[in-house]
Protein backbone atom coordinates (compact mmCIF):
# COMPACT_ATOMS: atom_id res chain seq x y z
CA UNK A 1 0.00 0.00 0.00
CA UNK A 2 1.15 3.45 -0.67
CA UNK A 3 -0.24 7.20 0.59
CA UNK A 4 -2.28 7.74 -2.55
CA UNK A 5 -4.34 4.36 -2.59
CA UNK A 6 -5.17 4.96 0.89
CA UNK A 7 -6.12 8.48 -0.09
CA UNK A 8 -8.45 7.02 -2.28
CA UNK A 9 -9.69 4.53 0.31
CA UNK A 10 -10.61 7.39 2.58
CA UNK A 11 -12.20 9.66 0.00
CA UNK A 12 -14.50 6.71 -0.84
CA UNK A 13 -15.45 6.33 2.47
CA UNK A 14 -15.96 10.06 3.37
CA UNK A 15 -18.25 11.00 -0.09
CA UNK A 16 -19.86 7.64 -0.36
CA UNK A 17 -18.90 6.64 -3.65
CA UNK A 18 -15.90 6.29 -6.38
CA UNK A 19 -17.53 9.05 -8.33
CA UNK A 20 -17.61 11.34 -5.72
CA UNK A 21 -14.05 10.24 -4.95
CA UNK A 22 -13.05 10.64 -8.34
CA UNK A 23 -14.76 14.30 -8.61
CA UNK A 24 -13.00 15.25 -5.14
CA UNK A 25 -9.19 14.55 -6.37
CA UNK A 26 -9.78 15.50 -9.75
CA UNK A 27 -9.90 11.53 -11.59
CA UNK A 28 -11.41 9.63 -13.55
CA UNK A 29 -13.53 7.20 -12.04
CA UNK A 30 -11.85 4.38 -13.28
CA UNK A 31 -8.56 5.58 -12.12
CA UNK A 32 -9.94 5.68 -8.85
CA UNK A 33 -11.03 1.80 -9.12
CA UNK A 34 -7.36 1.34 -9.96
CA UNK A 35 -5.79 2.28 -6.84
CA UNK A 36 -8.72 0.23 -4.98
CA UNK A 37 -7.91 -2.80 -6.78
CA UNK A 38 -3.92 -2.48 -6.27
CA UNK A 39 -4.64 -1.45 -2.36
CA UNK A 40 -6.90 -4.67 -2.25
CA UNK A 41 -3.99 -6.72 -3.40
CA UNK A 42 -1.79 -6.09 -0.64
CA UNK A 43 -4.73 -6.88 2.21
CA UNK A 44 -5.76 -10.42 2.73
CA UNK A 45 -9.48 -9.31 3.92
CA UNK A 46 -12.30 -7.45 1.28
CA UNK A 47 -11.96 -3.31 2.04
CA UNK A 48 -15.10 -2.47 -0.42
CA UNK A 49 -18.53 -4.06 -1.14
CA UNK A 50 -20.96 -3.54 -3.42
CA UNK A 51 -24.13 -1.51 -2.19
CA UNK A 52 -26.53 -1.62 -5.33
CA UNK A 53 -24.97 0.49 -7.86
CA UNK A 54 -22.18 1.72 -5.47
CA UNK A 55 -19.12 0.95 -4.15
CA UNK A 56 -18.46 1.21 -0.11
CA UNK A 57 -16.35 -0.04 2.12
CA UNK A 58 -16.43 -3.10 4.01
CA UNK A 59 -15.78 -2.27 8.05
CA UNK A 60 -11.99 -3.47 7.67
CA UNK A 61 -12.24 -0.94 4.62
CA UNK A 62 -13.28 1.74 7.37
CA UNK A 63 -10.87 0.85 10.13
CA UNK A 64 -8.09 1.43 7.64
CA UNK A 65 -9.66 4.56 6.12
CA UNK A 66 -9.75 5.64 9.32
CA UNK A 67 -5.89 4.67 10.28
CA UNK A 68 -5.39 6.15 6.56
CA UNK A 69 -5.78 9.61 8.16
CA UNK A 70 -3.52 9.09 10.75
CA UNK A 71 -0.98 7.99 7.99
CA UNK A 72 -1.29 11.41 6.51
CA UNK A 73 -1.22 13.53 9.71
CA UNK A 74 2.29 11.90 10.28
CA UNK A 75 3.11 12.37 6.55
CA UNK A 76 1.84 15.60 6.62
CA UNK A 77 4.70 16.56 9.83
CA UNK A 78 7.35 14.69 8.51
CA UNK A 79 6.98 17.07 5.20
CA UNK A 80 7.09 19.82 7.03
CA UNK A 81 9.95 18.96 8.78
CA UNK A 82 11.74 18.17 5.92
CA UNK A 83 10.27 21.65 4.50
CA UNK A 84 12.02 23.27 7.67
CA UNK A 85 15.36 21.66 7.17
CA UNK A 86 15.91 22.77 3.64
CA UNK A 87 15.06 26.28 5.08
CA UNK A 88 17.64 26.43 7.04
CA UNK A 89 19.18 29.34 6.14
CA UNK A 90 22.01 28.82 8.96
CA UNK A 91 21.92 24.85 7.99
CA UNK A 92 25.84 23.43 7.72
CA UNK A 93 27.07 23.24 4.33
CA UNK A 94 30.35 20.81 3.85
CA UNK A 95 32.55 22.52 1.29
CA UNK A 96 35.58 20.68 -0.22
CA UNK A 97 38.26 22.22 -2.75
CA UNK A 98 41.55 21.62 -3.84
CA UNK A 99 44.77 23.85 -2.46
CA UNK A 100 44.59 26.78 -4.35
CA UNK A 101 40.64 27.37 -4.52
CA UNK A 102 40.72 26.47 -0.62
CA UNK A 103 43.07 29.49 -0.24
CA UNK A 104 41.05 31.98 -2.29
CA UNK A 105 37.62 31.17 -1.05
CA UNK A 106 37.21 29.89 2.08
CA UNK A 107 38.37 32.97 3.92
CA UNK A 108 35.42 34.76 1.80
CA UNK A 109 32.64 32.25 3.15
CA UNK A 110 34.05 32.57 6.67
CA UNK A 111 33.79 36.43 6.43
CA UNK A 112 29.92 36.07 5.31
CA UNK A 113 28.44 36.62 8.90
CA UNK A 114 24.91 35.72 8.48
CA UNK A 115 24.23 32.33 6.38
CA UNK A 116 25.16 28.52 6.72
CA UNK A 117 27.83 27.50 8.59
CA UNK A 118 30.01 26.06 6.60
CA UNK A 119 32.31 22.99 7.17
CA UNK A 120 35.68 23.55 4.79
CA UNK A 121 37.88 20.41 4.15
CA UNK A 122 40.69 20.43 1.21
CA UNK A 123 40.52 17.81 -1.50
CA UNK A 124 43.47 18.20 -4.05
CA UNK A 125 42.56 14.98 -6.60
CA UNK A 126 42.97 13.78 -10.10
CA UNK A 127 40.03 15.20 -12.77
CA UNK A 128 37.76 12.42 -12.46
CA UNK A 129 37.89 12.15 -8.73
CA UNK A 130 36.23 15.36 -8.50
CA UNK A 131 32.65 14.25 -9.08
CA UNK A 132 32.29 11.44 -6.78
CA UNK A 133 33.18 13.94 -4.16
CA UNK A 134 29.95 15.00 -4.02
CA UNK A 135 28.83 12.11 -2.62
CA UNK A 136 30.74 13.36 0.66
CA UNK A 137 30.46 17.09 0.59
CA UNK A 138 27.31 19.83 -0.35
CA UNK A 139 29.64 21.58 -2.31
CA UNK A 140 32.99 20.37 -4.28
CA UNK A 141 35.56 23.33 -5.52
CA UNK A 142 37.03 21.26 -8.45
CA UNK A 143 39.23 22.84 -11.73
CA UNK A 144 39.67 21.02 -15.01
CA UNK A 145 41.68 22.52 -18.10
CA UNK A 146 40.00 23.78 -21.19
CA UNK A 147 40.61 21.47 -23.25
CA UNK A 148 39.97 18.68 -20.80
CA UNK A 149 36.40 16.61 -20.28
CA UNK A 150 33.32 18.14 -19.77
CA UNK A 151 32.24 17.43 -15.74
CA UNK A 152 29.66 13.96 -16.25
CA UNK A 153 26.17 15.05 -16.15
CA UNK A 154 25.72 13.25 -12.78
CA UNK A 155 26.63 17.04 -11.33
CA UNK A 156 25.89 20.00 -11.63
CA UNK A 157 28.37 22.81 -11.94
CA UNK A 158 28.45 26.17 -10.95
CA UNK A 159 31.27 28.16 -12.90
CA UNK A 160 33.50 30.22 -10.58
CA UNK A 161 36.51 31.60 -12.48
CA UNK A 162 38.01 30.51 -15.91
CA UNK A 163 41.55 31.51 -14.67
CA UNK A 164 44.84 31.95 -16.72
CA UNK A 165 47.88 30.53 -15.44
CA UNK A 166 51.06 32.01 -16.40
CA UNK A 167 54.85 30.62 -16.03
CA UNK A 168 56.27 31.45 -12.53
CA UNK A 169 60.38 32.43 -13.67
CA UNK A 170 62.35 33.45 -10.80
CA UNK A 171 62.95 37.11 -10.19
CA UNK A 172 66.24 37.97 -12.33
CA UNK A 173 66.40 35.29 -14.59
CA UNK A 174 66.71 36.08 -18.23
CA UNK A 175 62.83 34.89 -19.32
CA UNK A 176 61.14 37.28 -16.35
CA UNK A 177 61.26 40.46 -18.34
CA UNK A 178 59.80 39.07 -21.39
CA UNK A 179 56.36 40.34 -22.19
CA UNK A 180 54.88 36.61 -22.54
CA UNK A 181 56.52 33.45 -23.49
CA UNK A 182 56.51 31.54 -26.28
CA UNK A 183 56.74 27.32 -25.42
CA UNK A 184 60.43 27.40 -27.59
CA UNK A 185 61.50 29.96 -24.71
CA UNK A 186 60.85 27.96 -21.86
CA UNK A 187 61.26 24.21 -23.07
CA UNK A 188 64.97 24.31 -22.41
CA UNK A 189 64.51 25.07 -18.82
CA UNK A 190 63.91 22.58 -16.01
CA UNK A 191 60.45 22.22 -14.99
CA UNK A 192 58.56 21.88 -11.62
CA UNK A 193 54.77 20.61 -12.43
CA UNK A 194 52.04 18.72 -10.70
CA UNK A 195 51.72 14.67 -10.19
CA UNK A 196 50.20 12.46 -13.45
CA UNK A 197 46.61 12.43 -13.89
CA UNK A 198 45.89 16.44 -12.23
CA UNK A 199 44.84 18.95 -14.72
CA UNK A 200 47.67 20.71 -15.69
CA UNK A 201 50.07 17.35 -16.74
CA UNK A 202 48.23 17.78 -19.99
CA UNK A 203 49.34 21.48 -20.84
CA UNK A 204 52.46 20.71 -19.43
CA UNK A 205 52.75 17.83 -22.40
CA UNK A 206 51.26 20.42 -24.78
CA UNK A 207 53.86 23.14 -23.96
CA UNK A 208 56.07 20.26 -24.69
CA UNK A 209 54.88 19.33 -28.25
CA UNK A 210 54.58 22.88 -29.11
CA UNK A 211 58.34 23.54 -28.77
CA UNK A 212 59.00 19.63 -30.55
CA UNK A 213 60.72 19.12 -27.46
CA UNK A 214 59.89 16.99 -23.89
CA UNK A 215 60.23 18.85 -20.84
CA UNK A 216 62.44 17.85 -18.33
CA UNK A 217 59.93 17.59 -15.44
CA UNK A 218 62.54 17.94 -12.34
CA UNK A 219 60.15 18.29 -9.31
CA UNK A 220 56.48 16.85 -8.79
CA UNK A 221 54.56 19.43 -6.08
CA UNK A 222 50.74 19.90 -6.04
CA UNK A 223 50.83 23.05 -3.46
CA UNK A 224 51.37 26.28 -5.24
CA UNK A 225 52.32 28.16 -1.94
CA UNK A 226 55.02 25.62 -2.31
CA UNK A 227 56.25 25.43 -5.72
CA UNK A 228 56.51 29.28 -5.59
CA UNK A 229 59.17 28.37 -2.99
CA UNK A 230 61.19 26.35 -5.01
CA UNK A 231 60.89 28.66 -8.28
CA UNK A 232 62.06 31.29 -6.39
CA UNK A 233 65.00 29.36 -5.14
CA UNK A 234 65.72 28.64 -8.71
CA UNK A 235 64.89 24.48 -8.95
CA UNK A 236 62.88 25.59 -12.36
CA UNK A 237 60.10 26.84 -14.07
CA UNK A 238 56.17 26.66 -13.22
CA UNK A 239 52.89 27.52 -14.20
CA UNK A 240 50.97 29.16 -11.33
CA UNK A 241 47.01 30.41 -11.67
CA UNK A 242 47.13 34.07 -12.02
CA UNK A 243 44.44 35.14 -9.64
CA UNK A 244 44.15 32.07 -6.93
CA UNK A 245 47.76 31.54 -6.18
CA UNK A 246 49.13 33.74 -3.39
CA UNK A 247 52.03 36.41 -5.14
CA UNK A 248 55.72 35.62 -4.10
CA UNK A 249 57.74 38.38 -3.98
CA UNK A 250 60.96 36.49 -5.28
CA UNK A 251 58.71 34.99 -8.43
CA UNK A 252 57.58 37.08 -11.78
CA UNK A 253 54.47 35.61 -13.87
CA UNK A 254 55.03 36.26 -17.35
CA UNK A 255 51.77 35.09 -19.66
CA UNK A 256 52.12 32.33 -22.12
CA UNK A 257 51.76 32.91 -25.75
CA UNK A 258 51.27 29.44 -28.23
CA UNK A 259 49.51 27.33 -25.94
CA UNK A 260 46.03 27.51 -24.65
CA UNK A 261 46.36 27.65 -20.96
CA UNK A 262 43.16 28.50 -18.49
CA UNK A 263 41.47 26.26 -16.37
CA UNK A 264 37.65 26.64 -15.30
CA UNK A 265 36.96 26.21 -11.54
CA UNK A 266 33.50 25.33 -10.54
CA UNK A 267 31.28 24.16 -7.84
CA UNK A 268 29.87 20.96 -8.14
CA UNK A 269 27.20 19.44 -6.51
CA UNK A 270 24.51 16.72 -6.52
CA UNK A 271 21.40 18.97 -8.14
CA UNK A 272 19.14 17.16 -5.31
CA UNK A 273 21.50 19.52 -2.60
CA UNK A 274 20.02 22.92 -3.72
CA UNK A 275 16.91 21.71 -2.43
CA UNK A 276 18.02 23.32 0.83
CA UNK A 277 18.41 27.12 1.35
CA UNK A 278 21.70 26.94 3.14
CA UNK A 279 23.61 25.40 -0.09
CA UNK A 280 21.80 27.78 -2.76
CA UNK A 281 23.02 30.51 -0.35
CA UNK A 282 26.59 29.18 -0.32
CA UNK A 283 27.07 28.65 -3.91
CA UNK A 284 25.67 32.20 -4.26
CA UNK A 285 28.57 33.20 -2.04
CA UNK A 286 31.19 31.62 -3.61
CA UNK A 287 29.70 33.26 -6.90
CA UNK A 288 29.85 36.39 -5.17
CA UNK A 289 33.66 35.72 -3.88
CA UNK A 290 34.53 34.57 -7.65
CA UNK A 291 33.35 38.07 -8.94
CA UNK A 292 35.55 40.05 -6.28
CA UNK A 293 38.86 37.68 -7.05
CA UNK A 294 38.21 38.53 -10.84
CA UNK A 295 37.82 42.46 -10.13
CA UNK A 296 41.09 42.18 -7.92
CA UNK A 297 43.14 41.37 -10.36
CA UNK A 298 41.83 43.01 -13.35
Amino acid sequence: MDERQLRVLREVGELGSVTAAAEAMLVTPSAISQQLRLLQRSIRVPLTERDGRRVVLTPAGRALAAAAADVESALARARQVVDDFAEQPDAVVSVSAFHSAAAAFFPSLLLVGDGPRVSLHDEDVAQDEFPPLTREYDVVLAHRMDHAAAWPRTVAATPLLHEPLDVAVPVGHRLASKPSLAPRDVAGEPWITVHDGFPLMATIEAIGAAANQRLELVHRVNEFTVVAELVAAGAGLALIPRWTARSHPGVVLVPMRGVHVRRHIDALHRPERTARRAVRTTLANLRAAAATIRTASA
